[in-house]
This record gives C-alpha cells, structure tokens and sequence, in this order.
C-alpha cells in the first residue's frame, strides 16, 4: 500500500481451526475485535524488522496469514450486502504478532503486541470486481517454503460481509480502512516445539485469486 490506511480493525479467532488451537473449544457468539497501528504497514519484499523490545522475553514473533479487506468508501450501519459491496480491494497480508507483548506486556490488550513497525505486511491490491466469492479462497502460509496454514476462507466463523456489517454500527468506517479478517490454524506457538519467526526466515502468504505478500524476517 502506498499510503497507510486510515484505521487497521482486526478479527482474532475467525478460523475454528485457530480457536483451538488457542484453546477456545466452540466458536464465539460474537467476533473478538482489535486494532493494529496503521504505521506498521509493509509492502511485499519489505522486511519484517524485529526490534530489540521483542528480545526481551525470548522468542516471540509468529506469523498470521489472512484475508486484507480495504474499503473504497464510508460506510455507517451497513447491512451486510451493503457492506460487501463498499470493498473495492482484497490483499493477502500477515498480522505478525509478538505473543509476550500480546498476552503479558499490555495489560490483557493486543493491540500492543500486534502493533511494532513493520508488523503488517500487506500485498498487492486485488480488485473486488475481480473475486467472484471471497468466502471460497484458498490461504496459505509458508516459512522458508514449508506449508504452515493451509485453509480456505469458507472456514471463516464470521464472512466479511458480516463483520463489515458489525463493526459499522453506530461507528464511521473510513474509505481506505483495512479489515484484517482472522487467521487460520496452524501459527507457530501452538506448534510442538513453537516455531519463532528469527532472523533469515522468508514469510510468504499467498491467497488464491488475489495474490501474496513475501518478506524476509531481519533483527532490528
């Protein structure tokens, strides 16, 4: 993206696969949202820059492939279909995390953990004329060329026009804006033993019809 987005609104736990794995056993009535810092925004081939704060409690940084939703105009208590149709783009993007800061550095807030410089590489857009069915997309994640996550967005808990829907009630959605829409199981911690992203590790995530976004994980 050339310019940071105005907001970034992020769903965690949208993958039943992901919920639990994360320990949550059914899934939610209702999506858990968070925000992510516009000024982490990456672009493909940028690197990912892990700064010296996320060395402080060992290792820590996983990878999150998701859907990128980018709005084209104001929305305010759309319905769902109107919600929908207020896309004008999707990119793959990956919501990189720093789980001490997330879990035990921000007071139960994940806002902190998801939000260092460089943490948000989003790739080229895709134009929403040119998906036919978003919630029919194939995501994957590899690391150093290794399939990490492997779904579709048909396993979404929650569907874009949904959530789009959710979160414009009562509340201006700017154009620009960027919906992170959850990721599917599969992330590092959870493997056995955690897999932390390091320095010299390649992340690429790549969703069918839209596109990929691959960076390289450097030590700040």
């Amino acid at each position: 993206m050339k310019n940071p987005p105005p907001t970034i609104w992020c769903i965690g736990r949208n993958y039943l696969s992901h919920a639990n794995e994360m320990g949550q056993a059914d899934a939610s009535e209702r999506p858990t949202m968070f925000m992510k810092n516009p000024a982490a925004v990456i672009s493909d081939g940028d690197p990912i820059i892990i700064p010296p704060v996320c060395d402080e409690h060992g290792p820590q940084v996983d990878y999150e492939g998701e859907l990128a939703v980018i709005l084209g105009n104001d929305i305010r208590d759309a319905d769902p279909t109107a919600a929908l149709a207020s896309v004008s783009h999707y990119a793959a993007a990956n919501d990189v995390t720093a789980r001490w800061w997330q879990k035990q550095g921000a007071g139960g807030q994940w806002i902190r953990g998801k939000s260092f410089d460089t943490f948000c590489p989003i790739g080229p857009l895709a134009d929403a004329a040119s998906i036919s069915d978003v919630q029919s997309l194939h995501i994957t994640t590899r690391v150093n060329g290794v399939i990490m996550q492997d779904a579709s967005t048909a396993d979404m808990i929650f569907p874009i026009g949904e959530l789009l829907s959710e979160l414009s009630r009562g509340t201006t959605l700017l154009a620009g804006t960027v919906l992170l829409s959850g990721t599917p199981g599969g992330v590092g911690s959870k493997r056995t033993p955690p897999q932390w992203l390091g320095h010299g590790d390649v992340v690429e995530v790549e969703i069918e019809h839209v596109g990929s976004v691959r960076n390289t994980v450097q030590s700040g």
